[in-house]
């Protein structure tokens, strides 16, 4: 007697084996997906965790000496720089230091005794920073096309020189009523930043212990 069987197809091995497949695709990507974004956290934590810490959690009598400028404002490419230390070429706009906290004096290249002062005290404060002082950077932001006195810069070993129009750091940068912006000692984050204005004829040690809290509060830059 023949079996009614007997014409059945075989049952395709590969028919059950595709599905797994795919399966195993699937799950592999959403695994690289996961430790994608572990990474990406991990990356961002210091950041979100000092700017929670400086902006949102306030301890009750915690003071700034500087103004924090809120919101926070990015500068851009704001400038252009044109040597550090005096001599040393480097191309690129403000935004080419991010990574590093930067404190900012902006004068003619004539630099009068105002601006002379404020150069020693941004050097000066950055000096007592001892081992981190390589996290924050001088920049001179200079708002004409005349050339500064080589005398002076040989004081300021390491200083960024800088130039931009008035219009682009008049934006940017934002003095209090009655004063210049060029009356100010400012403050960018190493994320590109302004985030605080030092008042005019600034107290260093004052400056010297905002910057201090602003360096244990990020580990960024």
């Amino acid at each position: 007697m023949q079996s009614t069987n007997a014409g059945a197809a075989l049952p395709d091995p590969g028919a059950a084996a595709q599905p797994s497949r795919i399966d195993d695709d699937a799950r592999r990507r959403r695994a690289g997906r996961m430790k994608m974004l572990a990474i990406l956290l991990v990356c961002a934590a210091p950041v979100i965790a000092s700017y929670l810490t400086y902006y949102v959690i306030r301890p009750e009598g915690r003071t700034n000496y500087g103004t924090l400028i809120e919101p926070l404002r990015a500068v851009g490419p704001l400038g252009t720089i044109v040597a550090a230390g005096g001599t040393r070429q480097q191309a690129g706009g403000i935004d080419s230091l991010r990574g590093r906290w930067i404190m900012l004096v902006v004068a003619p290249a004539a630099c009068d005794a105002g601006c002379r002062q404020r150069l020693y005290e941004v050097r000066q404060v950055r000096l007592t920073t001892g081992k981190d002082r390589d996290r924050v950077e001088r920049v001179w932001l200079i708002e004409d096309d005349a050339s500064p006195d080589p005398a002076l810069l040989a004081q300021h070993e390491g200083l960024v020189l800088m130039r931009a129009g008035v219009e682009a750091f008049a934006q940017a940068l934002p003095a209090t009523p009655g004063t210049r912006v060029s009356d100010h000692i400012y403050v960018i984050d190493p994320l590109g930043n302004l985030m605080m204005r030092f008042p005019q004829d600034a107290d260093p040690s004052r400056m010297k212990k905002d910057l201090a809290k602003l360096l244990r509060a990020s580990r960024v830059g």
